[in-house]
């Protein structure tokens, strides 16, 4: 199928001047997907050569494309032809190209001399492109292989480059070369790690899963299958015998969709070897209704600090709050109030913070046109804020509306946060971070402040190295092993144990596998940090515990795992999750031999753990609402002991018949 196609792109095969009619060799340009690639291919209009007969530059293919000085083109050059624009291609016009010879000693020929130019690569194997100067006469290109081979330039005689520069931007990430701006570099690490972001949230680039794949689960393909897919049939081929790989293998073409991702287990400082354990009976877990304005209220003093801080957070991990109590509460949840502050000297702290913000705020919106024109910085943050601003759901009245204030007031705040810390400044992914404050605040100051906490401890998750969400997922797989290394081992036979798929999860705490009024009753539980540290990674382990045994049952692939967990996106019971994922820390808690590396992943000291439990004081009317177990409970799975000896008389653990699901206030 052609992509792009321009006729009267020419190549200058002598340095003479511009008018010699035989140093020009008119050709047509095309960009093409040809057998599970994209092609790049020139030839001259007169070519009558089959195709065998073009090179193809690629750097496993039989024969190798060899770059040689033409003898006829040597010696003719005048310094007058150094000053002109002529000057910028000079060294790569003047060679001509022939093939080394093929293992048994036969080269193809040429039967004419335009023929000789005429070549065709796969993107895959581009590494980079020279542009002209601006003003230069005919706009050009110049491709660089990734054998350091240069093709001869290409000049656009009838029109200009930038359609073909487009149309190469939907399969792969172009960006300017720091030392020279008319470079542009394929898949570079600051721009690939931005367009990773933006698969990974749903925004749609990479046309090549779409188009060139035949897979039949393409169509519904999203998030972050669109990069994996896209890194792992683009490399895997066409060839059934490539098609099972080692995990080891498969976290290699992933690491280069997410650069700085690449992980090795075996490699981290502190891994330990999980053995198979038991870890016991998982205990029935109950949840409470929701934290009124009554219950906040009789737990403030006089002057307005917070009683029984302990107890307030063991009641909100164990019920969420109301709505209408989530402007107060999440302002001590997220650290922008401390808890033991009276009225008077939050009252104090909110004014200090308002001044600090609009004083930020003003330094962005005095930046002229002009200024801006000269700081890429701000100007490229300013870009991805307004594009995912555009995109914020608008499910949510709050947000509804092309010009809906709430929308003016997400971008002035993300603006200012570059303000706040311009080393990080705007990362796609973060405005879903900010949209429920901002929803919850109803305050552009209050939203901001709460923002800031909120990113001082999501913020590895956006550093280009990456190595916080590096860091996570090792960490899952730690925690997933030991509750079910079956399961992992399923996983890792798939090209699927570095749990990539994961990743959106993690990155944006959720944000887009729950509805709206879900993420705000499952952040304020996280928020409290009970009961262990990391109980985001728990909840991960109780999603992935409940797809277990259709993603067994069914045999999913590597594709149909990402396509099965893609498609949890708003299907996924708030409550569910969260008594599973209690119900995994108190099973843990309660084993004798927790290894080391999981008590460090949970903070847990001496396998100990701050759990909510019934005795804190609460109203004693508390309606509690038990938590089903799990599907992977109830399918009478055999248990583990710690010498690795099946137990096939597994642990049942009763259900009750009337589940009552609570909805968010």
């Amino acid at each position: 199928m052609i992509i792009y196609e321009q006729e009267g792109v020419y190549i200058h095969s002598s340095c003479g001047k511009t008018n010699d009619q035989d140093g020009l060799i008119s050709g047509i340009l095309r960009v093409l997907e040809k057998d599970a690639e994209v092609i790049v291919d020139w030839r001259p209009l007169d070519d009558a050569l089959d195709s065998s007969s073009i090179l193809y530059a690629r750097k496993d293919s039989s024969s190798v494309v060899e770059w040689t000085q033409a003898p006829k083109e040597r010696g003719h050059r005048g310094s007058e032809h150094l000053n002109s624009y002529e000057a910028e291609w000079d060294m790569v016009n003047t060679v001509s190209f022939k093939r080394k010879p093929h293992t048994n000693g036969d080269a193809p020929s040429h039967r004419n001399g335009k023929s000789k130019w005429s070549f065709l690569f796969s993107l895959t194997d581009l590494k980079s492109i020279k542009q002209n100067k601006e003003g230069m006469g005919w706009s050009y290109l110049v491709f660089c292989l990734k054998d350091d081979v240069v093709l001869p330039a290409l000049h656009f005689h009838q029109g200009d480059s930038k359609l073909l520069i487009e149309s190469l931007e939907k399969y792969v990430v172009l960006c300017e070369s720091p030392q020279d701006k008319r470079t542009l570099l394929v898949n570079c690490q600051s721009k690939s790690l931005s367009q990773s972001f933006e698969n990974l949230l749903d925004e749609p680039a990479y046309g090549l899963i779409q188009k060139i794949k035949k897979d039949p689960y393409t169509a519904t393909m999203i998030g972050f299958s669109k990069v994996t897919n896209y890194i792992f049939d683009s490399l895997r081929g066409s060839d059934p015998s490539t098609h099972q790989r080692p995990p080891s293998e498969m976290a290699d073409f992933l690491s280069d969709a997410i650069p700085g991702l690449k992980i090795n287990q075996q490699e981290e400082p502190g891994f330990e070897v999980i053995t198979r354990i038991d870890l016991g009976e998982r205990p029935v877990v109950q949840r409470r209704e929701p934290v009124s304005l009554e219950e906040w209220t009789k737990n403030i003093d006089s002057e307005g600090r917070i009683l029984n801080v302990d107890n307030m957070k063991q009641m909100i991990f164990r019920g969420g709050l109301s709505h209408a109590l989530r402007k107060q509460a999440w302002k001590f949840l997220l650290g922008y109030f401390p808890w033991d502050s009276t009225k008077e000297e939050r009252t104090q702290l909110q004014k200090q913070k308002t001044d600090e913000y609009f004083r930020m705020k003003l330094q962005w919106k005095s930046i002229s046109q002009e200024q801006e024109k000269r700081n890429s910085r701000l100007r490229d943050y300013r870009s991805l804020i307004e594009k995912d601003v555009n995109r914020t759901d608008r499910t949510n009245k709050f947000y509804e509306g092309q010009d809906n204030p709430g929308l003016i007031l997400l971008h002035d705040i993300l603006m200012t946060y570059c303000m706040y810390d311009f080393d990080l400044g705007y990362v796609q992914g973060m405005s879903d971070l900010l949209s429920p404050l901002l929803y919850v605040m109803e305050n552009e100051v209050d939203a901001f402040w709460c923002f800031a906490s909120y990113m001082d401890q999501m913020h590895q998750n956006f550093e280009e190295q990456m190595q916080g969400m590096k860091t996570q997922l090792i960490q899952l797989s730690t925690l997933l092993r030991l509750l079910d290394s079956g399961f992992c081992s399923y996983l890792e036979s798939q090209d699927s144990g570095y749990l990539y798929f994961c990743f959106r999860w993690l990155l944006i705490r959720f944000k887009r596998e729950f509805s709206f009024l879900d993420i705000l009753r499952l952040w304020e539980v996280m928020w409290t940090e009970l009961p262990c540290t990391n109980f985001h990674l728990l909840l991960c382990c109780a999603i992935l515990e409940s797809e277990k045994q259709q993603i067994m049952e069914k045999r999913y692939g590597f594709n149909e795992i990402l396509k099965h967990i893609n498609e949890l996106s708003m299907k996924i019971d708030v409550e569910d999750i969260l008594c599973k994922a209690e119900a995994i820390s108190l099973q843990m808690v309660k084993c004798k031999e927790l290894p080391q590396a999981v008590c460090e992943i949970l903070g847990l000291q001496g396998s100990e753990v701050t759990t909510p439990d019934s005795d804190v004081g609460e109203d004693e009317n508390v309606v509690m609402t038990p938590c089903p177990t799990s599907a992977f409970q109830s399918n009478a799975l055999p248990t583990l002991s710690a010498s690795g000896a099946r137990n096939d008389s597994p642990t049942q653990i009763p259900v009750s018949s009337d589940v009552c699901r609570l909805t968010p206030a």
